[in-house]
């Protein structure tokens, strides 16, 4: 996701925003910040691994909940007490 030049530097201040605009090639769509109340553009979660990394990154966003609701919608075999 492109973001602008001016912007991306508010948004990285913002927490759970430390890495806004380093995912340039990950669609909208993609990311589970805005669902946890950090900046567009941060949690990504196009891969499973990228998902678990923000499973474990969760607690940085302002609504944590959010960002875990949103891996579980896209990844349910990543919900806790799933057989794999």
């Amino acid at each position: 996701m492109k973001v602008r030049r001016g912007k991306e530097s508010k948004m990285q201040k913002r927490a759970g925003g430390s890495n806004v605009g380093e995912y340039k090639n990950v669609p909208k769509k993609d990311f589970a910040g805005p669902s946890g109340g950090a900046p567009a553009g941060s949690y990504p979660i196009n891969t499973k691994a990228r998902a678990k990394s923000a499973l474990k990154l969760a607690h940085n966003a302002p609504r944590p909940a959010g960002i875990k609701r949103a891996v579980y919608a896209k990844y349910p075999d990543l919900r806790p007490g799933k057989k794999k």
